[in-house]
């Protein structure tokens, strides 16, 4: 891969990851759930800040991202005989806590012996080498600076993503996939206004060539094909697999003329294209150039494409699974290098075609995914009660898993490919 082709990977798998977890984000922080941390890349930290009780954080290995949010695989924040540094407000009350001690800064030091940052939201230890343990309030908004110096909140239970309503929980689920969804619908919207005129897909002449079979048979501009032979026609895409793969010497197209119905004898002629022989008429597709009809483009080509990867997806498993018919990272990455090479336009529409995938994938009901945690809300809300958190756990590790060793496969079956 070129240095332009490394660049158009980055920059097509972060704005993905990126938009996905906005969507999470967004809704989490409209339902009142604490997001500790909103991170582009895994890894060690190139840069971060804090803003409205998060923490954005970029790290250094562009291949991912993730919404932290307060109650998701929560871990002690602190340790028991842990040295920190506290600072106080007005109040008395803690409003930051560091835990790298050993780093200059400022602050009251402070050995803990044990802690509540969920509920009571205290600390219980020795300040300042005192011989007498004493116990402090944090207070509710206070942060925590990491080991890694990432400074976060601290997770009272009232903002924990468990203390939310199982109906907010699936809109934060559901959120990623969405976002998706309409990241595509403004790339192919986008497009159809980059590009002179759209086609709608629509079965109606635009132009025929001259000396053509069509210019010769009589059909014309803005005839609207209904039928060819035996096959009714209602999209541009149904008109040119009709042709195309037709193996009679002779077709009979039925077109809408002003209103009237009229046939035409039609004799394909043969020709090859990149070494496939087709047949073709002489027709093009009617294009547009207002703006409405470059809106439905978007809509249309969102539609198209979601129809395709569901048929993809389907076929998946009914015709025999094949680690073949999956892609990973290597082979996203080969194919945005491929992709590259023909333009900006091109590169933006492979983005909305890996954004629907990326959204319709998150939706399949595997528990590491958006659409198992779906399921167990919809579980949650039939059963009316907060389903077991070790049945949770337990669930979800079992779809984590699941997930590795198939992408692990995935990997390695494109690196032999």
């Amino acid at each position: 891969m070129n240095v332009t082709s490394i660049i158009a990977f980055i920059f097509v798998f972060g704005v993905l990851v990126t938009v996905h977890e906005f969507g999470h984000f967004f809704v989490a922080k409209k339902s009142g759930v604490l997001v500790r941390e909103f991170a582009i890349g895994m890894g060690p930290k190139l840069l971060s800040w804090n803003r409205n009780h998060t923490a954005y954080t970029i790290r250094i290995l562009p291949v991912g991202g993730y919404v932290r949010m307060a109650g998701m695989d929560e871990e002690p924040d602190l340790d028991a005989g842990q040295r920190l540094r506290l600072t106080f407000n007005e109040q008395g009350k803690v409003t930051k806590i560091d835990t790298q001690i050993d780093e200059a800064g400022i602050g009251v030091p402070f050995q803990v012996d044990s802690f509540d940052l969920s509920d009571a939201l205290t600390l219980t230890g020795y300040s300042d080498n005192a011989t007498d343990m004493t116990t402090v309030h944090v207070d509710h908004d206070a942060t925590i600076i990491e080991e890694n110096g990432v400074e976060v909140q601290v997770a009272p239970r009232d903002v924990w993503l468990q203390s939310a309503k199982v109906w907010k929980r699936a809109l934060i689920n559901i959120a990623g996939p969405v976002m998706n969804f309409i990241l595509a619908l403004v790339i192919f919207s986008g497009v159809g206004f980059a590009i002179a005129s759209v086609g709608l897909n629509e079965p109606i002449i635009g132009t025929v060539q001259k000396n053509m079979p069509a210019d010769q048979a009589g059909l014309k501009a803005g005839d609207e094909i209904t039928q060819i032979d035996r096959v009714k026609t209602t999209t541009w895409d149904q008109v040119a697999n009709a042709i195309g793969n037709s193996k009679e010497s002779q077709l009979n197209i039925t077109v809408l003329r002003n209103g009237h119905k009229k046939q035409v004898e039609v004799r394909p002629k043969t020709v090859k294209i990149n070494g496939v022989q087709t047949k073709q008429v002489g027709i093009i597709e009617k294009t547009h150039t207002d703006t409405i009809s470059r809106l439905k483009y978007g809509l249309i080509n969102t539609g198209a494409t979601i129809s395709q990867i569901w048929h993809a997806l389907s076929h998946l498993f009914t015709g025999g699974f094949s680690l073949d018919k999956l892609g990973g990272p290597v082979s996203i990455a080969k194919t945005t290098s491929s992709v590259a090479k023909t333009g900006c336009l091109n590169i933006l529409i492979f983005m909305a075609m890996l954004s629907l995938n990326l959204g319709i994938m998150n939706l399949i009901p595997i528990p590491a995914l958006d659409g198992g945690k779906l399921i167990l809300n919809l579980l949650e809300g039939i059963l009316r009660r907060p389903l077991p958190q070790s049945f949770e756990n337990a669930v979800t590790i079992v779809g984590a898993v699941f997930m590795i060793i198939l992408m692990i496969a995935v990997t390695i079956n494109d690196i032999l490919r």
